[in-house]
Formats: structure tokens, C-alpha cells, sequence
């Protein structure tokens, strides 16, 4: 199974159970992923187990009780790898949402991409 997909998967069912946290199995990329998530505002943290095996994501929630993470997609996938040239990073929501890439520079968003004028693998959009 893809890791990133199972991530992605885990982060969905938790914000449609309306759960605190949610413990997902931990490598670099994903920690990293899970990182970006919280350094923009879509999740309330990340925070490593002792064991280092597993992370522990915190999930936001709007007033209201609905998940900050409306609509989470895995774009390029194991069968089919998606790679986009700076020119060609997708504007998720006309910029409302983000688009995480795998560059050279690191796990980036759209805009860090854009500017660090970087293109990649297009992980996932969020919005």
C-alpha cells in the first residue's frame, strides 16, 4: 500500500470522526508532510512517540466542529507519478488551498515551490 495515501487516508477518517489525534506510522516523508500541514495551519501539531515507530497528528476544528482539512487528494500515486515544472504547479482553490511537492529543496508547498522557483512530485492537494 502507499504510505502517503494511507497517511492521507488516516488524516480524512479521523477529521470525519471528529477526533482529537490520530497516530500514524512515522518516516521521514510523512513526518514531513505532517510538518508542513501544521507550519500552515491544517493541523494543531505532529508530535514523534518515544519509540519513533509512530507520530501523533493533532487535528483543528472550526467552531462549528468541522475539520480545518475539507478536502485532502493523493495526486501522483506509485502506479502513476505525477511531476510538475514550476510553470506547471497546480493553484488549488485559485490559492485558498495548497499543493505539498517532493522537490530537491525538500518537502514544499505550492507557493515555497513557486518561489524557490522549484518544481517535482505533486504529493497531494489540501483545501
Amino acid at each position: 500500500m502507499d504510505p502517503i495515501s494511507d497517511m492521507l487516508t488516516r488524516i480524512r477518517n479521523a477529521g470525519l470522526a471528529r477526533l482529537r489525534t490520530v497516530v500514524i506510522p512515522q518516516s521521514k516523508l510523512r513526518f514531513a508532510v505532517a510538518s508542513l500541514l501544521v507550519r500552515e495551519g491544517y493541523l494543531a501539531a505532529a508530535l514523534p512517540s518515544p519509540d519513533e515507530r509512530t507520530f501523533t497528528a493533532t487535528l483543528k476544528y472550526n467552531p462549528d466542529g468541522t475539520s480545518f482539512i475539507q478536502e485532502l487528494t493523493r495526486q501522483s500515486k506509485p502506479g502513476r507519478r505525477l511531476y510538475v515544472s514550476v510553470g506547471a504547479i497546480p493553484r488549488v482553490k485559485n490559492g485558498i488551498g495548497i499543493a505539498i511537492l517532493s522537490t530537491p529543496r525538500g518537502v514544499l508547498t505550492d507557493r515555497e515551490a513557486r518561489k524557490a522557483h522549484v518544481g517535482g512530485e505533486l504529493l497531494c492537494t489540501i483545501a
